[in-house]
């Protein structure tokens, strides 16, 4: 089973995240920043990840911390699913659209961490979420998980849209990487022999 379980304390947040990389996409999420658990709920569903989430964290400063400690955390946890990589398709892409908002999500399993992020919000805040935070979750998240993700929005002049289609295109290129390639059983998706 490709599951695993971090916990993450610090002096500015407590995280716990438990996930199944096969699941059905079912989630339980408490982060405190409800515009985030949105999202985090779009990855599960659209990424056929199971996903829980408990997170209490220093809001009374801003999201700051936490947001990007949960990308942390989840970056670990997907980190410590995968194990060794045997198998994997490695690398996932996806076209995301919500109405007039369009989003592309590349990610390669590389082993190296490194991202591009091409995003230009029409605003500055999706309700009282400070949208420079989704930059922070995914840094957060490439940096532990040890990826390359490449990040586009296209298109999109509703703020909500362009970070949901993020979201979601997110999730469908990850479940795409992880996916088991049954015609590369046991074997590391690299020319090095390592991930």
């Amino acid at each position: 089973m490709r599951r695993a379980d971090i916990t993450r304390n610090t002096l500015e947040t407590q995280i716990s995240i438990s996930l199944n990389l096969d699941g059905t996409g079912r989630s339980t999420l408490n982060t405190g920043v409800p515009f985030l658990d949105h999202m985090l709920d779009q990855i599960a569903r659209h990424g056929l990840i199971d996903l829980e989430i408990i997170a209490a964290g220093d809001l009374h400063i801003d999201a700051h911390h936490t947001v990007e400690d949960i990308g942390i955390s989840l970056g670990q946890a997907v980190s410590k699913a995968v194990g060794d990589k045997k198998g994997l398709r490695r690398y996932g892409h996806a076209y995301v659209p919500l109405d007039e908002a369009l989003s592309r999500v590349v990610i390669d399993l590389s082993g190296r961490p490194g991202m591009v992020f091409n995003v230009e919000f029409s605003r500055g805040r999706i309700g009282d979420f400070d949208v420079d935070l989704i930059h922070e979750f995914f840094q957060g998240f490439v940096n532990h998980a040890l990826i390359t993700l490449h990040i586009d929005n296209l298109s999109g002049r509703n703020a909500h849209h362009q970070a949901e289609t993020i979201f979601k295109a997110f999730g469908r290129a990850l479940r795409m990487a992880i996916e088991l390639d049954h015609g590369a059983a046991g074997i590391i998706p690299s020319t090095k022999g390592t991930l």
